[in-house]
């Protein structure tokens, strides 16, 4: 262990000490920036820098189940995404099967995936599914992979659900008007029955959402890290912490 490494675990061990585990979020945004940037940073490939972003998350969720955190949502794949090259796409989406596939055998997890199935292959949409079924009585941390996901699409997917539910029951299109609230939209969100985000954190230093919770977040607090994914250290983790439980959250008021 370098000197360095030895004084960020004596300054990751203080900051934890004086946590308040009462001011912990209860949910966690994750979006898992800067892959790529780390990979080129590092003199490695591409797939290199997705890989070591994979390995960060079981290292990351571990750090949450310390703290008392109940529901992360990563952002692992996002419909954008689904338009690079496919000599990138393949290998990510094959990580992210991999990545998945791992937090199912954990034990600990409940995987629950959040997205658009039909805006991804076959064998990914089996293998979300195939996690969900063999985690759904896990009492571990609810564990939200966001693949194939957009906020927009995500709000257009809601509306259409919650329309589709109406036309099953014959309801008229002007009582659905008269009937549609903020909280029947909400009951048909990927993460219908959910609390929303208390914080979200990126990585990489990008100041911005890409469209990310674009409807849970509308209270969260967002907190962007200089550090790219796969070097996000537990301090940078607890520094995050600190800084969710310094703030006042008022809701408007």
């Amino acid at each position: 262990m370098s000197l360095r490494d030895l004084v960020y675990r004596l300054y990751a061990h203080r900051v934890e000490g004086r946590l308040d585990h009462a001011q912990v979020p209860k949910h966690i945004g994750v979006i898992l920036d800067g892959n790529r940037r780390w990979a080129k940073a590092s003199g490695g490939t591409t797939e290199q820098g997705h890989q070591a972003g994979a390995y960060k998350i079981e290292e990351f969720l571990g750090w949450c189940a310390e703290t008392d955190v109940e529901v992360v949502t990563l952002w692992m794949l996002s419909t954008d995404n689904l338009d690079r090259p496919e000599e990138e796409l393949v290998p990510l989406v094959g990580i992210i099967e991999e990545t998945v596939r791992s937090l199912a055998a954990d034990g600990r997890w409940r995987v629950h995936h959040v997205g658009t199935p039909d805006l991804l292959p076959g064998r990914t949409q089996r293998v979300l599914k195939e996690a969900e079924q063999a985690t759904d009585t896990n009492k571990g941390i609810l564990v939200n992979v966001a693949v194939g996901y957009g906020g927009r699409q995500e709000i257009a997917d809601a509306v259409r659900s919650l329309l589709l539910d109406h036309a099953e029951r014959g309801t008229s299109i002007e009582d659905i008007a008269d009937s549609v609230d903020v909280e029947q939209i909400s009951k048909h969100l990927y993460t219908s029955g959910q609390p929303d985000p208390d914080l979200v954190i990126r990585t990489s230093g990008e100041q911005r959402l890409s469209g990310f919770m674009l409807w849970q977040s509308a209270h969260s607090e967002y907190y962007f890290c200089e550090v790219f994914w796969p070097a996000f250290r537990k301090v940078d983790f607890l520094r995050a912490l600190r800084d969710y439980a310094a703030r006042h959250r008022r809701y408007g008021g």
